[in-house]
């Protein structure tokens, strides 16, 4: 065997010689062009630190990164967690609650400085000043994160992160094991940025980045260009290759028939937004060749206010859920080829997921069918029968669709409905903002990485909701001390019984889908349709196409 290992090492250098000039310029061959993307909006605010979109998560790979990051591989090879600012994963001390990060030298900032520790640490505090979404969330197991949580403005994070220059590494200590640690320092939220950077949301202003790319131009309301980082040079394959195109331009503004249109034409060379119904039969037979469908961990969801009524009564909740008919939604969406039925929190094949469905004719494992007769007797014991409601869909022909039809099922079982579709730039944050009174809204959820509390805890959990904030994913505002319990429970059984925590996870579904502080509505298949000039295409399941891993002709 060891002969067999020797001979084959040499081989594989000779190999490697021979192909490593003839990869070189296949990949110059491919490299250069303009990428043109289209959207019906913009997605809000461009701080990596705050925005919760996949719309800009997508386009952050290439342009920010942290200390850690996942795969840039194909299929589910980008799931793992690979070292990428931090020269190596280090191993945890402390009994599993310290993290010491060596921090690559070289690496620069679009703008030319190097990254430094300091700029590490700033980084880590600045994600409390601007109170990022998931500060309250992913962050808060940090020593120090109380009071930064209490006071963002005045953050330090003492003795939770801490710097050493001379040494070139960053420790950070954490007030519990926390197995998904790697996996939070690899999303958006913790991206390294200079220590410069505004203590507040950038908005529209982009903020110098590590990635192959840097954004040069943003204007919400008409585009978004992407551009090479002149200071990038590859130090990771996995966590950072360069990428082929020169330049992505990102164009705002169209409707959802213009940008397949714009697509079939060769106009533009991908669109963001799911295609109309009507126009998948003509994708799927004329274009066949350049639609590429992929199923995803992800759900579309119908947050309710628990706060606000009538949805602060638990039965009228359950109601709303009852009287759902998702067969008709998936319809909506496409038909069962691109989406299926879900009455649950967790997307089936995930972590922790153990098929349930009480809102159905015949409760059990599967939704089989409305129960409208049950619905309405729950409007009537809750009280809450005649009260208005208005529903808050994104302005697209998906959205709206699912608005218009959720509208008549309220009408249906005994409330005064109404619908008023929104700018997608600005629905996502106003639907989280609790001063904009919303009752009911139309969302999606998609993992941020593989694991249940990154929909039961961050979408559910009590640490998630944030009383005037646009950053406060917990839509539904539902915080529950059962639950809570119950989520510390698994949080604490993870480190050492994965198995066991996820049984307890599927418990948490369980309470959290009994208290109905949202509709589940179906689990959705991703559709990408693009020009006939695309080339290598390549689909991660973590943050879906790899856009400059392909290439212009």
């Amino acid at each position: 065997m060891r002969k067999w290992l020797l001979a084959g090492a040499a081989a594989a250098v000779m190999v490697f010689t021979s192909v490593a000039p003839a990869l070189a310029e296949y990949m110059a061959e491919h490299r250069g062009g303009t990428m043109r993307l289209v959207a019906r909006s913009a997605a809000g605010t461009l701080d990596p630190h705050i925005n919760y979109t996949l719309q800009y998560w997508q386009l952050y790979q290439s342009v920010y990164s942290g200390l850690t990051g996942f795969k840039k591989g194909a299929g589910e090879e980008g799931f793992k967690v690979v070292a990428n600012i931090a020269e190596e994963l280090p191993a945890a001390t402390n009994d599993g609650k310290t993290y010491t990060f060596k921090i690559r030298k070289g690496i620069k900032f679009s703008d030319g400085r190097d990254v430094t520790v300091n700029d590490v640490v700033a980084s880590f505090q600045r994600l409390f000043k601007v109170s990022s979404p998931t500060s309250g969330g992913f962050y808060s197991v940090i020593v120090g994160a109380d009071k930064c949580i209490a006071e963002p403005a005045s953050c330090t994070l003492e003795g939770g992160v801490v710097g050493d220059e001379a040494a070139g590494t960053v420790t950070i200590n954490l007030t519990r094991v926390d197995p998904e640690f790697f996996y939070k320092l690899a999303v958006p939220h913790a991206a390294i940025l200079p220590a410069d950077a505004p203590a507040s949301d950038a908005g529209s202003e982009p903020i110098a980045g590590t990635g192959p790319y840097f954004f040069s131009a943003y204007d919400p309301n008409k585009g978004l260009t992407m551009s090479r980082n002149p200071n990038f040079k590859v130090w990771s394959e996995d966590a950072a290759p360069d990428g082929y195109p020169d330049v992505v331009q990102y164009d705002f503004g169209l409707t959802d028939e213009a940008e397949v249109t714009a697509v079939m034409n060769g106009e533009a060379d991908w669109m963001y937004d799911q295609p109309p119904t009507d126009r998948l039969g003509e994708i799927g037979t004329k274009f066949k060749d350049q639609v590429y469908i992929n199923q995803l961990t992800a759900w579309w969801y119908a947050p309710m206010n628990t706060r606000l009524a009538p949805f602060d009564n638990v039965k009228a909740r359950q109601a709303v859920n009852f009287a759902i008919d998702r067969k008709a939604l998936v319809n909506l969406f496409g038909g069962p080829v691109l989406a299926a039925p879900v009455c649950q929190v967790l997307p089936p094949t995930f972590p922790g997921h153990v098929a349930y469905c009480p809102y159905t004719k015949d409760p059990g494992t599967t939704w089989t069918a409305p129960d409208i007769e049950k619905a309405k007797q729950l409007v009537e014991e809750s009280g809450t029968k005649g009260q208005e409601v208005t529903i808050i869909a994104e302005d697209n022909a998906v959205s709206k669709s699912v608005g218009v039809y959720l509208q008549s099922v309220l009408n249906d079982i005994g409330y005064k409905a109404n619908l008023k579709p929104i700018s997608p730039n600005i629905q996502f944050t106003y639907i989280q903002n609790t001063n904009n009174k919303v009752q009911m809204s139309i969302s999606q959820w998609y993992q941020d990485y593989p694991a249940a509390s990154n929909f039961l805890n961050v979408l559910f959990g009590c640490g998630s909701f944030q009383e005037g904030s646009d950053s406060s994913i917990n839509i539904a505002g539902f915080c529950d001390e059962a639950v809570e319990a119950k989520m510390k429970e698994a949080f604490a059984l993870s480190a050492t019984d994965p198995e066991g925590a996820n049984k307890i996870w599927a418990e948490v579904d369980r309470m959290v889908t009994e208290a109905a502080p949202a509709a589940p509505l179906f689990t959705p298949k991703h559709i990408d349709f693009v020009s006939k000039r695309v080339g290598n295409f390549q689909f991660n399941a973590q943050f879906y196409w790899m856009v400059t891993q392909s290439w212009v002709q």
